[in-house]
């Protein structure tokens, strides 16, 4: 790959999105130097508008300096009249990845090089189960830590009986068992569960010590969360819904959680990935960054983690398989090496992915079956 040699003049010439099988966004950030950088700008369920989003942009980027990439973050964030929000910030989210990667290629290092060098070689990475056999199979591959979800044959209700708490607890039970005491299980609430009822099962779960509870309520009221992490001494994660460092300054200084959880596709890229992560140091609060995305995504979150002290395990759906020349590799364990060459360190193959391209993802619709008043997901 031809380098831009001291200051080169470098320019913006194009943004280019595609759908990507299952439900992804991808991104390419063109230049007239014939680098690009790669980004997912995703939002789930709402591809199309991120996609227009991301055309409503362009216009700002074409003919500038992909380099300045802390200014073009200040400019589309604070000249939107009307700031943050999951559209905005997701279609920022994936430009400021691409800007990075563009940076790392023109000067031939990694991004976490540009961001004061490596704090670690490999980054923990979690699988998931649902079922013992499932357990089994996570940890013969190699993986340490395991996420799963509440077990439930319904959704749940505002107040729930004893034969819900039961069938839970019973579940998670049995994963500690198949995984045993040295497997780390989280378990997601998905933000589903009431807080009248989180509280039963987290009471219930304390004695298999869950490495954490994730999304225990909404995130949108953060008293009811101070109120849910103040009862309980297992550790309480949130952050996928959360954007920028404007939305997590609240849960760090109420103490809401102690993991904290920013989706680096959603909450502002790499460049608010660093800042949040320094808030959150400050707090002696970890972070374990939410990525049910594809692996533009999850490059992007090892080099934030190569890059910061207080990282404690990233989430991935996909190490690249199909998607990558260069797959990502489980290792023995249980992490995965941070990549060493330029900006993310990832090739697209294009060949492979011809038959991914497009998607209609949609939200799933649920309602309770009783009498047909929607419910969460």
């Amino acid at each position: 790959m031809e380098q831009i040699k001291g200051n080169g003049e470098v320019k913006i010439t194009k943004l280019e999105t595609f759908l990507v099988k299952p439900r992804w966004i991808f991104l390419k950030i063109h230049t007239d130097s014939g680098v690009f950088g790669l980004g997912e700008p995703l939002l789930e369920g709402r591809a199309l508008t991120i996609q227009t989003a991301i055309k409503e942009i362009e216009p700002y980027l074409i003919g500038k300096d992909p380099r300045n990439v802390v200014h073009h973050w200040q400019a589309i964030y604070r000249h939107a009249f009307y700031r943050g929000g999951p559209i905005l910030t997701s279609a920022l989210s994936g430009i400021d990845q691409a800007l990075w990667d563009i940076k790392g290629k023109l000067l031939n290092v990694p991004v976490y090089e540009l961001l004061g060098g490596p704090t670690r070689d490999r980054v923990r990475v979690y699988g998931r189960a649902s079922t013992p056999e499932q357990m089994k199979q996570q940890k013969a591959a190699g993986f340490t830590v395991i996420k799963t979800g509440v077990a439930k044959k319904a959704h749940a209700n505002i107040v729930e009986n004893p034969r819900f708490i039961k069938y839970a607890i019973d579940n998670f039970a049995s994963l500690r068992d198949a995984g045993g005491d040295d497997m780390d299980i989280g378990i997601d609430f998905h933000g589903s569960i009431s807080p009248q009822t989180a509280k039963i099962l987290i009471k219930e779960l304390e004695v298999y010590q869950p490495m954490f509870i994730e999304e225990p309520c909404q995130c949108q009221n953060v008293d009811t969360m101070v109120d849910i992490a103040r009862g309980t001494h297992i550790p309480i994660a949130t952050g996928e819904r959360i954007f920028t460092k404007w939305g997590f300054r609240e849960i760090l200084e109420k103490g809401a959680a102690s993991i904290i959880q920013p989706d680096l596709c959603h909450a502002g890229g790499i460049t608010e990935g660093r800042i949040i992560a320094g808030m959150a140091e400050a707090y002696y609060v970890p972070i374990a960054p939410h990525n049910p995305m594809g692996p533009i995504s999850l490059a992007v979150g090892l080099q934030l983690a190569a890059s910061i002290p207080n990282f404690l395990v990233q989430e991935q759906v996909s190490l690249g398989e199909g998607y990558l020349k260069n797959p990502f590799k489980l290792q023995k364990d249980g992490t995965v090496l941070v990549p060493k060459g330029p900006g993310l360190g990832i090739e697209l193959d294009e060949a492979l992915m011809a038959d991914k391209i497009g998607h209609d993802w949609k939200n799933p619709e649920t309602y309770n079956p009783l009498d047909g008043s929607v419910v969460d997901w």
